[in-house]
C-alpha cells in the first residue's frame, strides 16, 4: 500500500509540476518562469533558515528550563520538509513549502500531525489511555515517566 502511494507520488507530482510550469511559462515566458522558480528557491531557503533559527532558539529555551521540546521538534521537522519542498523545482511544491514556512500555517500542520501521531500511538498501545485497564491490554496505561531514579542502559 505504501509502495503504491510512493509510486503514485513519484508519477503524479512531476506531471502536475510540468503542467503548471508550462502554463506559467506560456503566460509570462519561459525564461521568466525559470527565473521565478530560482527566486522562489533562494527566498524560500532564506526563510527556512530564518525560521529554523527561531525554532532552534525556542528549543534551547525549553531544554534550558528542563522541559521536553516536543512542539519545537515537530516544527523543526516541518521546516525541514518545507526546505526540501522549496528546493524541489516546481510551483506547486514551492506553494506547499511556503505554507509550511509561515508560523500560523505551520502551527496548524503541527496540531494535525500531533493528532495523527497521538492516534497512531494509541492504536499501538503506546502512552496513557483514559480508559485504563490491565497491563498489556489496549486500554492499559502507558509507560511511566522516568523521574531520574531509574537507569536506562542502551
Amino acid at each position: 500500500m505504501v509502495l503504491l502511494i510512493v509510486l503514485a507520488l513519484l508519477v503524479v507530482v512531476p506531471l502536475v509540476e510540468v503542467t503548471v510550469f508550462v502554463q506559467v511559462a506560456s503566460a509570462i515566458g519561459g525564461w521568466n518562469a525559470f527565473a521565478l522558480l530560482i527566486l522562489f528557491s533562494v527566498v524560500g531557503a532564506w526563510l527556512v533558515r530564518h525560521e529554523g533559527f527561531i525554532v532552534l532558539r525556542r528549543l534551547r529555551d525549553q531544554v534550558d528550563r528542563g522541559h521536553l521540546p516536543g512542539d519545537e521538534l515537530i516544527e523543526g521537522g516541518l521546516l525541514l520538509v518545507a526546505g526540501v519542498l522549496m528546493l524541489t523545482p516546481g510551483f506547486v511544491t514551492d506553494a506547499f513549502g511556503i505554507l509550511l514556512i509561515f508560523p500560523p500555517t505551520r502551527a496548524l500542520a503541527r496540531i494535525a500531525l500531533k493528532r495523527r501521531l497521538h492516534t497512531r500511538a494509541q492504536v499501538f498501545g503506546i502512552g496513557p489511555s483514559p480508559r485504563g485497564g490491565p497491563p498489556g491490554s489496549p486500554g492499559a496505561p502507558g509507560p511511566r515517566w522516568n523521574d531520574g531514579d531509574d537507569v536506562i542502559d542502551v
